[in-house]
């Protein structure tokens, strides 16, 4: 049997908007069941190279394979939750309905026509996540960090081989992320994860590596995490807080960056 190909190989990818370079030839593998994480300052290019994966935006130079094939025709095989979701508050659409989302085909249309093993397999997710009983409630009445699970819940649903989660933990007080952080830990068991981030003490208890982007990229493993790179990284002198929190009997602490 030949071997299995890698589930992303990047290579020399770079990247432009108009004349702004974003992106300069990036290289990096993921194999199955990674789990790697994205860091680096802000405009460094870390969504922009989630939405070269996702088949969003085309790189102007290099290749980029997603499952050995190009990311579009990958797509259907990966999970996306995205750093904002712009959505009409006013607009009437239930917990469930936000996850049966997920469960939409390449070519499907209309509203409503799902079938009755699509909420059967959303209503798993969701009791896995913990949301089940918010299942008629409607999104907008949410709280943020119920409503980054509601995400991650329809990001599962297609059942994807490979999760991107951009930026999951933002705007979420750190018991909830602590609960973000054992959810993820479970899901890496069984998909591969790639997640966008700022907060290094979440990250580092998650994944092997960390891929540093700011235009450019270095990787390192998670246990080569100094406050020296750290500042080369951002480019700057960098704050560490430590978050101190308890989660049943057991103390649970990480340090996040500013």
């Amino acid at each position: 049997m030949p071997p299995e190909p890698p589930i992303i190989q990047c290579e020399g990818v770079s990247f432009a908007y108009g004349d702004v370079p974003i992106l300069t030839n990036v290289s990096f593998t993921v194999d199955a069941l990674d789990a790697v994480s994205l860091v680096g300052p802000n405009g460094g290019g870390k969504s922009t190279l989630l939405k070269i994966i996702l088949g969003l935006l085309t790189p102007q130079q290099g290749a980029i394979k997603v499952f050995g094939t190009s990311p579009k025709r990958a797509r259907g095989r990966i999970g996306y939750m995205p750093q904002y979701l712009q959505y009409d508050a006013n607009f009437p659409v239930s917990v469930m309905e936000v996850v049966l989302m997920g469960r939409a085909r390449p070519g499907w249309a209309g509203l409503g026509r799902y079938s009755r093993e699509d909420r059967n397999r959303c209503l798993e997710i969701m009791v896995e996540l913990g949301v089940e009983s918010l299942a008629p409630a409607s999104f907008s009445e949410l709280s943020g960090g119920q409503r980054q699970r509601v995400l991650i819940a329809r990001a599962l649903a297609c059942e994807p081989e490979l999760l991107l989660l951009d930026e999951p933990t933002a705007n979420v007080d750190p018991a909830v992320e602590f609960q973000f952080f054992e959810i993820l830990k479970q899901l890496s068991h069984r998909v591969t994860v790639m997640t966008v981030s700022h907060d290094l003490g979440f990250v580092s208890q998650l994944v092997n590596r960390v891929f540093c982007i700011n235009h450019g990229l270095k990787i390192h493993p998670t246990s080569e995490l100094t406050g020296e790179l750290i500042r080369e990284m951002y480019g700057a002198d960098v704050r560490m807080v430590r978050h101190d929190h308890t989660c049943g009997k057991e103390g649970h602490s990480h340090d996040r960056i500013f």
